[in-house]
């Protein structure tokens, strides 16, 4: 698992971000709105005003690993910019 994914994303005020059901992540600001897809293999919620990222258990696959660091610092990035 990547050390960077397993760090949660504080959600400032005045951002909000949603996901669909296609894993598709949302972040409204007051500077605008950003959008994400993210993998189906890789689970992303919204809890206590922070964004959380898993993977499934028993995951081997290096290459989920690494999409799984890259796509919380793209949301990560998301959330600083709006």
């Amino acid at each position: 698992m990547s050390r960077i994914g397993k760090l949660p994303i504080s959600i400032p005020q005045g951002v909000t971000v949603s996901i669909d059901n296609d894993n598709t992540v949302t972040v409204k600001g007051k500077l605008g709105e950003l959008k994400q897809q993210v993998k189906k293999d890789i689970t992303v919620k919204v809890e206590n005003n922070q964004v959380l990222f898993s993977l499934p258990e028993n995951n081997e696959d290096k290459q989920l690993n690494a999409y799984h660091g890259l796509y919380r610092s793209l949301i990560n990035n998301m959330v600083t910019g709006v």
